[in-house]
């Protein structure tokens, strides 16, 4: 039993990290993004702060599941489902309203350079963030835990477009590589979103969500 609380407590833990490090990340890529004109960099930002609200679901989704743990999604968690998957849409929405913008006056960033420093370093958080989650979840036998694990790497995803798509731009100077990685940002964005209203709507937890 002291085990289970001990695992618990750390799983609470990530997740009030995960928010703490999207504020300080959200907050960066918007004002390197505006300050660079990088439509890539500034939409990973506003994604950031759209994951801020998904972990504050799953920090009271941790908090209930360690005193109920066969109990539902409770009203703040399904409200927080729905409120992050209308952020999604909206970001994707402005992300392709952005690119086709890009796209009509030729716009090219100032540089890339913080792109590519931004994104490293969210994908080494947030690879150390998947393992770490999905180790106590797997400990605690616990899908929901698992499942959250399994989504972060919906963030590496991200992170991983941004970093292509700025140094494609920093090393070549290909006007429409911003754009192109706009336009990942935005499909993932949009799978996000949907997903969120999947799961208000009542889906099941499972620890093989998200995992492709």
């Amino acid at each position: 039993m002291e085990q289970e609380i001990k695992l618990y407590k750390k799983a609470y833990l990530l997740s009030l990290f995960t928010i703490f490090y999207n504020i300080i990340e959200g907050i960066i890529s918007m004002i390197m993004g505006y300050q660079d004109e990088t439509l890539s960099l500034f939409g990973f930002g506003a994604d950031s702060f759209i994951e801020v609200m998904s972990g504050i679901g799953i920090a009271v989704m941790i908090l209930r599941i360690r005193e109920y743990p066969d109990s539902s999604r409770n009203r703040f968690e399904i409200n927080a489902l729905k409120i992050t998957g209308t952020g999604f849409y909206l970001l994707s929405a402005g992300l392709l309203i952005g690119t086709i913008l890009n796209i009509i006056y030729k716009h090219k960033p100032e540089t890339t350079f913080w792109g590519i420093i931004i994104s490293l370093i969210s994908i080494v958080v947030m690879i150390c963030l998947v393992i770490a989650k999905k180790r106590v979840g797997k400990q605690l036998s616990s899908d929901p835990i698992i499942s959250d694990a399994n989504c972060t790497k919906v963030c590496i995803y991200m992170s991983l477009v941004l970093l292509v798509s700025s140094l494609l731009y920093e090393f070549t100077g290909f006007a429409y590589a911003d754009s192109i990685g706009a336009l990942g940002l935005m499909y993932f964005s949009f799978t996000e979103g949907k997903e969120a209203f999947e799961k208000a709507k009542g889906k099941i937890y499972s620890s093989e969500k998200c995992k492709e």
